[in-house]
């Protein structure tokens, strides 16, 4: 997942510091890997030089808390309304993109599921159509790398009904998460 825009997404829910950002992006999507503290603030100070973002002053406890600007509210709203970018195999790009849609209110998840849908979906005859040709020209290799791209695909757009089907038992979309408001715990999360 775009660590720039998931980023934009929590802050444009209300201002936030460093730790507090990573355990909302890990709670929020369900994360595998945290994001790394480190990666998080290099992050904000380039969104912060790209007018994304504005840094607040210091708190009593040190926290300096970002805010997002009204040209990074626009790019949280063009990012949700664009389909996630494929990064090949093994990357859950698409569920967390999703899963964060779903956790943010007035984001409309409905068509962050739509966008990404028909963006799989044409993906999905573009590589059918390679894969058969390159079937057609014996191109063993080529086949083989495309019908992995072909499996993953058909496995997106199954997940995306999936994610569609559940998300319509909940019309609301939100799930009434809203920022934490207790302090993260600092350093490495506990191992599960």
């Amino acid at each position: 997942m775009s660590a720039p825009q998931s980023l934009l997404a929590i802050l444009d829910q209300g201002p936030c510091y460093g730790y507090q950002l990573r355990a909302e992006h890990e709670r929020r999507t369900g994360a595998d890997q945290p994001m790394n503290v480190g990666q998080i603030y290099r992050t904000l100070e380039r969104l912060e030089r790209d007018g994304l973002v504005m840094r607040g002053e210091p708190d009593a406890q040190g926290h300096i808390y970002w805010s997002i600007t009204p040209a990074g509210s626009d790019a949280v709203a063009e990012w949700f309304g664009a389909a996630a970018a494929r990064r090949g195999a093994g990357r859950e790009d698409v569920a967390a993109k999703v899963a964060l849609a779903a956790s943010l209110p007035g984001v409309d998840v409905d068509g962050v599921l739509t966008t990404q849908h028909l963006s799989s979906a044409a993906e999905l005859t573009r590589v059918r159509e390679e894969l058969s040709a390159a079937e057609r020209a014996g191109a063993l290799g080529r086949t083989l790398v495309l019908t992995a791209r072909r499996d993953a695909l058909e496995a997106e757009v199954r997940w995306l009904d999936h994610a569609a089907a559940v998300l319509a038992q909940h019309p609301d979309h939100s799930f009434g998460v809203t920022l934490a408001t207790d302090r993260p715990r600092r350093g490495r999360p506990p191992r599960p």
